[in-house]
């Protein structure tokens, strides 16, 4: 079965209509506001015209009915709005109401007020087009801007930065350039010392004056090992240079004796005077 609007377009309903305008049953509405002079008859041309668009209202809802019909719809209540404007213009200018000063807001089917109060108007699926959609999204607002309290408050100790090294991430980074540096500035160093033939040769072993035993000297080679796993160049290790002769035991020893020799020498010298 044919739709109304079909049926509406048939030569038999046009033939209807013609019929109905000639014989008087149906008052042909004028093409402009101003050829009427009438009231009652601009306020029924007007109640004519809003039936009109409610009714394409109704229809414009229907978002089925395909991209062109819906715009198609979308200018026709538009023009159709235009022309009551213009018939409430003759209306108050016979001494009528002023509808456009009274009368109520527009609303769409949704009970939403339809916006822009001048100009073109989107309705029903008419609002959803491609193109349209985009004139009804309304940017967010702006963060509202905090006051110089509000910014002072988060302001602590962390701020100026003398938290950073609690968070356990700074100090082993700190750490690790650190050896870095040292080994590059001790290699530079024995490389340097190596090049002007004044360098000590680390491999040198002197005897232990106080030799240990038992755990001390466990503990000690435990750090020794330790040491060589964590820096196994000895680069990183304490060393120290003796720029002055240092006795070793032994030396020390032959001179107590030659002291003690050359005091039991005097000793008997003193008494065979």
């Amino acid at each position: 079965m044919a739709r109304n609007a079909e049926k509406a377009m048939t030569t038999l309903a046009r033939w209807r209509a013609a019929k109905e305008v000639e014989s008087g049953e149906k008052e042909r509405r004028p093409y402009l506001a101003s050829e009427c002079h009438d009231l009652p008859r601009c306020e029924k041309f007007r109640l004519e015209i809003i039936r009109e668009i409610s009714k394409k209202v109704a229809q414009i809802q229907n978002a089925g009915l395909g991209e062109f019909r819906i715009r198609d719809l979308n200018d026709e209540i538009n023009k159709l709005l235009r022309e009551k404007r213009h018939w409430e213009n003759q209306i108050s200018a016979l001494g009528g109401p002023h509808y456009r000063r009274y009368g109520p807001k527009m609303f769409d089917a949704e009970g939403r007020e339809v916006p822009g109060n001048r100009g073109y108007k989107y309705f029903g699926a008419a609002k959803d087009l491609p193109g349209v959609r985009e004139l009804f999204e309304q940017d967010p607002p702006p963060p509202p801007r905090k006051s110089r309290a509000e910014l002072m408050k988060d302001i602590d100790a962390e701020y100026y930065g003398y938290r950073d090294d609690e968070d356990g991430v700074l100090i082993p980074l700190e750490e690790r350039i650190e050896r870095a540096a040292i080994q590059k500035a001790v290699q530079e160093w024995r490389d340097k010392m190596a090049r002007d033939g004044r360098i000590i040769d680390d491999d040198e072993e002197e005897d232990e004056i106080y030799p240990l035993s038992g755990p001390a000297r466990e503990a000690i080679e435990d750090a020794k090992a330790r040491a060589a796993v964590e820096d196994p160049h000895g680069l990183l290790a304490p060393k120290f240079t003796a720029h002055v002769p240092v006795p070793t035991q032994q030396d020390v020893q032959e001179a107590l004796l030659r002291k003690r020799k050359q005091e039991l020498l005097e000793k008997y010298a003193g008494g065979a005077n």
